[in-house]
């Protein structure tokens, strides 16, 4: 199957207006209905491009023929609501090339392979090689150099590596990657600061940027963690302490220095959750799905609506 097919588009074109125009393209993980109606709702009201992207714990828990009709169905949900934005389906942290090639063949628009624990030649061997399979369908990739500490999925990464800079431009040049995922600190998980003062380390940033000038970057890892939706949960019967995320600002700077894709997951699932928890303690008599369900979704609307228009500068572009 294309991805053309389906109403797809790859990313390579979308990143480049991007980084052109100094804004994060969205890329939201979704695991359920609720999530993707939330992001190509976001979306449609905003006028922001996005990517849709699925995790190895999406494939498993919908399986991938389910998830290449959801993503067939959303452009077209989204053409209902009249969005003009492009739509990728974009596989996150691919584990190896079998995956990337069953995604690839399956109609996904867009694929990472992450290589990234790799030895530096041998994260260029795996890369190229899924570069080279992904061109002849016209499907851009992500690569990825340095290493995200926290826990996504079957991802558990107990310390960060940064991005060496001095490695960027022959990874580029030797995989032929559309855009590279970096790491200045960020992580993956509702734990990624000891405390609000922690920094990203844009001298990083700035050495990549300064070495590959208008070329896609991307930021992994990249929840805010709003205490806002912390509080509701804990509130309403949760136990999360101690979570801080990416301050909002950062990630605003980081789009000014060239970042282009920026991942959101844990907020979405935050902003999920919060609302379930609220809606069933209220309502206490509730057992229709729909009624929780549907304030999970209203909830995970307005969070991606305010990302799109105050972080990521995203809105208003098509």
């Amino acid at each position: 199957m294309k991805f053309k097919d389906l109403g797809l588009s790859n990313t390579a074109e979308m990143l480049k207006k991007a980084e052109s125009e100094k804004y994060a393209v969205p890329g939201y993980n979704f695991n359920n209905l609720e999530q993707l109606q939330a992001i190509i709702k976001a979306c449609a009201d905003t006028r922001s491009p996005v990517i849709l992207q699925v995790s190895r714990g999406a494939r498993n828990y919908v399986g991938a023929t389910l998830l290449s009709a959801m993503a067939g169905g959303a452009t077209k949900y989204a053409n209902d609501l009249g969005m003009k934005a492009p739509i990728a389906l974009h596989l996150d942290h691919g584990e190896n090339f079998l995956i990337c090639k069953e995604c690839i063949d399956s109609g996904f628009s867009s694929v990472m392979i992450d290589g990234s624990a790799l030895p530096l030649e041998e994260n260029i061997k795996l890369t190229k090689q899924v570069v080279d399979y992904a061109k002849k369908f016209d499907v851009s990739v992500e690569g990825e150099l340095g290493a995200l500490k926290g826990i996504e999925d079957d991802l558990n990464i107990a310390k960060s590596v940064y991005t060496n800079p001095d490695d960027v431009i022959k990874f580029v040049t030797a995989t032929g990657v559309d855009s590279l995922a970096i790491s200045i600190g960020t992580s993956h998980g509702a734990y990624k600061f000891k405390s609000e003062s922690d920094m990203l380390r844009f001298d990083i940033l700035d050495e990549i940027a300064a070495r590959l000038p208008g070329f896609p970057l991307v930021l992994h890892g990249a929840s805010s963690v709003p205490q806002n939706l912390v509080e509701q949960i804990n509130k309403f019967g949760g136990k999360i302490s101690g979570a801080i995320g990416i301050p909002e600002d950062q990630l605003i700077k980081a789009v000014e220095k060239n970042v282009c894709k920026i991942n959101v997951d844990s907020d979405s699932r935050l902003a999920f959750t919060a609302a379930v928890r609220k809606f069933l303690i209220e309502s206490p008599d509730a057992f229709d799905p729909r009624g929780y369900l549907g304030a999970a979704r209203d909830e995970m609307i307005e969070l991606y609506k305010h990302k799109n228009t105050k972080v990521l500068k995203s809105s208003n572009r098509y």
